[in-house]
């Protein structure tokens, strides 16, 4: 218990009250209470092992507006230390080696109980991402999804895996106890059996099944849920989580604000932030990130996503029955799975790629993000870059941030949110160097091959064009932020303003499911975990957050090294007209892109799609029904965001450049 309080034994009277109440103990003299204790709010309840019992002098408010006097009725407690103001009712079996804190209502439940020396969840080893084995994940309180990333992808690096592991070990050694935790102001009601289950404060535990070998973790700004009919063995549920309406989970862990609801199903799986899935079933998967999955026969298995759309009937396979299960995918951040789409495992989807059809070639598209992957009379065509152009991707950027569920200060998991970014660039610049070899070696020919895809001609060169005002476009957004507003009298002070606070970095940046780093950065910090400079998991976590907050400082560093390549000087040999060029660059392109996404946006207006409207109507009525649901393109939020951003563009651009030109 947190609190400490004098305890007294039992006064003759008090024990005869009890026993007139229906009342019985192996030993009377083991059971302690407050010097204010009230026997009259104990009744019919049997004690055993050592309990002490709190204040029992408030009114308790049920659901429905029912109002009940603390205290415990019709319970078998045993070796147990209730706080304040606890109301315990209907204990169909036992409340057994529980710390129950104030304020927490148990009502109607069949047995609440530790029967092992146990680590409540913490330790449990999560087979993610290939079901043979070889990327378990031992799950724990803290776990968050940069940790998980590392435990799961990096087995080549052997002395990073077993310094985590250790640390865990140790960590999970240090909870494991006999007595488990009931926080303050947890509810508990019309559940069955829950065993070796540690219950965080303000959790509210409403209607479970079958509850073992868990920690609820759950705190006042963020109270966690477990709902109705939920079978959860070998599991970790997180703030802010909600687990409800008949879910099955097996050696599963639920990071923050995640959402598991209407039968979904899963095992040896991994969800973190902004998770929401329904209906469906996971088996061995991490789940990065606002991983959505809403339908009915949806299976995500032996793969990880992140920012992961799923249509209705989205599928993978992961053998072929020859050694097993032993094939794994991965699909990059931001993807869009249609309904019915297949992938073969093994397989690695570029970031914000669109996936419809079927697809049984083995494949590695990572390196060609912002594309459509495309079934075609039985074989699988890549169309580089096309979705820089649909405006489903800009919506999606826009939507990720306000959904994050997470209200609390502590934020495990650590969330770059950015369609554009060192990442995808990074990634579109060897996309670039990709579809021009590709080019070169297939010649005349109107469909070219790439692994076990097919591209056409076509989309080969549009996704050059896609790829190319992308960049030109984010280098300027870099740049013009940095020097927009600002006073600029001299080429020096423009030089000065693209180069303060930034961090040199070079090559390729990753995606630690959600947190976007410099590689190099990356391969810094696992070295101080292999050389022990990094000794424990919360320093591992700060070091974390020290790079997430210098994201901005880096990638400042790696874009002036993308200039200066570019430009084939240094950034302090710039001149204005070089800048100007750069800001030139930017608006144009920016343009271009902003003009295929309002065309995009505004297809959803056309006659096409008022089929469904005016049921019973002509043609008037039609778009009469279809403006009342829907609206107009003027009525169109994101439509009227891109066409303000793309004004606000010009003019920041203009006025760029006019001071440009008087330093020239």
């Amino acid at each position: 218990m947190t609190d400490k309080k004098t305890y007294v034994l039992l006064a003759e009277q008090q024990i005869k009250t009890l026993i007139g109440q229906g009342c019985t103990a192996v030993d009377w003299n083991q059971v302690k209470v407050t010097s204010t204790f009230d026997p009259f709010r104990v009744r019919n309840t049997h004690f055993s092992g050592s309990v002490s019992i709190g204040r029992l002098d408030k009114t308790i408010n049920l659901s429905g507006g029912f109002e009940r006097k603390a205290g415990i009725y019709n319970a078998t407690v045993h070796n147990c230390n209730i706080g304040d103001n606890v109301y315990i009712n209907n204990v169909r079996s036992c409340i057994a080696n529980y710390d129950i804190e104030s304020d927490v209502i148990i009502d109607n439940v069949g047995c609440l109980v530790v029967d092992d020396n146990i680590s409540f969840g913490n330790g449990t080893e999560v087979v993610v991402i290939n079901e043979a084995g070889g990327r378990e994940i031992p799950i724990f309180d803290k776990l968050s999804s940069q940790l998980a990333y590392i435990i799961a992808l990096y087995r080549h690096r052997p002395k990073v895996i077993d310094r985590l592991k250790e640390m865990i070990a140790q960590y999970s050694a240090s909870v494991t106890t006999w007595i488990g935790v009931i926080g303050s102001g947890a509810r508990i009601v019309n559940c069955g059996s829950i065993k070796n289950v540690k219950v965080g404060k303000s959790a509210v535990i409403d209607g479970a099944k079958v509850l073992e070998n868990g920690t609820i973790n759950s705190c006042a700004e963020e109270p966690a849920f477990i709902g109705t009919d939920v079978i959860a063995k070998d599991f970790i549920i997180s703030s802010g989580s909600r687990v409800s309406d008949g879910v099955i989970l097996h050696k599963c862990f639920a990071g923050q604000a995640v959402e598991l609801s209407k039968q979904y199903s899963a095992e040896n799986s991994v969800f973190f932030a902004n998770c929401s899935c329904y209906h469906g079933e996971a088996c061995s998967v991490f789940a990065g990130p606002y991983t959505v999955a809403h339908h009915k026969n949806i299976l995500l298995i032996a793969g990880m996503f992140s920012f992961l759309n799923a249509g209705s009937g989205f599928n993978q396979s992961n053998h072929m029955y020859k050694l097993g299960p032993v094939h794994q995918g991965i699909v990059e951040r931001g993807s869009k799975a249609a309904s019915d789409a297949y992938v073969c495992w093994p397989a690695k989807i570029g970031a914000f790629t669109l996936i419809k059809g079927r697809h049984y070639a083995d494949c590695d598209t990572s390196d060609l993000p912002f594309s459509y992957l495309l079934e075609h009379e039985g074989k699988s065509y890549l169309v580089a870059g096309v979705n820089l152009q649909n405006i489903g991707t800009v919506r999606d950027g826009q939507k990720w941030p306000k959904r994050d569920g997470r209200k609390g200060q502590v934020k495990l998991d650590l969330i770059n949110f950015d369609l554009l970014s060192p990442y995808t660039v990074a990634k579109m610049i060897n996309g670039i160097k990709v579809l021009e070899e590709l080019k070169a070696k297939s010649g005349d020919s109107e469909v070219y091959s790439y692994g076990g895809l097919k591209m056409k001609q076509s989309s080969v060169e549009n996704g050059l064009n896609f790829y190319r005002l992308a960049i030109k476009q984010y280098l300027g957004d870099v740049v013009v932020g940095l020097l927009g507003g600002k006073d600029l009298s001299s080429i020096s002070e423009v030089i000065g303003a693209l180069s303060a606070d930034t961090e040199r970095v070079e090559g390729d940046w990753v995606d630690l499911a959600g947190l976007i780093a410099p590689k190099q950065v990356v391969d810094n910090l696992l070295e101080q975990i292999e050389n022990k400079k990094l000794d424990s998991l919360d320093e591992i976590q700060e070091r974390f957050c020290e790079v997430h907050e210098s994201c901005q400082s880096y990638e400042k560093g790696w874009v002036a090294g993308i200039l200066e390549q570019n430009f084939n000087k240094t950034l302090e040999q710039f001149t204005a007209a070089d800048v100007i060029a750069i800001v030139k660059d930017w608006a144009e392109s920016a343009e271009e892109l902003n003009k295929m996404r309002l065309a995009d946006a505004e297809k959803e207006f056309g006659s096409g799609f008022r089929a469904s409207y005016g049921v019973d109507g002509d043609t008037s009525e039609k778009e009469q029904d279809f403006k009342a649901v829907r609206g107009t393109v003027s009525d169109s939020a994101v439509i009227n965001e891109l066409r303000q951003q793309g004004k606000e563009k010009k003019k920041t651009a203009k006025a760029l450049i006019d001071k440009l030109q008087k330093l020239s």
